[in-house]
């Protein structure tokens, strides 16, 4: 069949993205003469399932009229001395369970991740589960900046 042996190449060059209308489309333009509906049907039939991906989540609002805290570190993310420098952010991370929040403290010394947590939840209590990991990991001392994305959560 010459029609599944376009589907199965256009599938392959696409990674498995395409589902009936666009690869009707690439058909009809390699001059196929298909309609929607025997794609869709070919494809089902044969077990060619588009891969679905997830759309973007925005988790950050910019445009805001909160106070902003000041940028000690202001881009300087070199640290000379051991126990001066920490970093932090949150990230989500698609999982069999669905989407996780990760919170990461870096050591800017060595570029070493000495604490984190994950969550179902982007809380407060995710950041501060990974502050307390890093401080019994690393006890910083006084004075020891902590630089994060301005988010809510630290």
């Amino acid at each position: 069949m010459k029609v599944l042996a376009h589907i199965r190449e256009q599938y392959r060059l696409s990674l498995g993205s395409y589902g009936r209308s666009r690869m009707t489309m690439e058909l009809k333009e390699a001059g196929l003469d298909v309609g929607e509906r025997r794609v869709g049907r070919l494809m089902k039939i044969n077990g060619i399932k588009p891969v679905r991906t997830r759309r973007h989540k925005v988790t950050t609002d910019s445009h805001h009229r909160l106070g902003v805290a000041a940028n000690w570190l202001d881009g300087d993310f070199v640290a000379d001395a051991p126990n001066r420098k920490w970093a932090g952010d949150i990230t989500y991370v698609w999982t069999s369970e669905g989407w996780l929040y990760l919170a990461v403290i870096f050591y800017l010394h060595s570029r070493r991740v000495v604490g984190w947590a994950v969550s179902d939840r982007m809380k407060k209590d995710l950041a501060i589960r990974a502050l307390d990991m890093a401080a019994r990991l690393r006890q910083p001392p006084e004075g020891c900046l902590f630089h994060s994305d301005r988010g809510s959560q630290y």
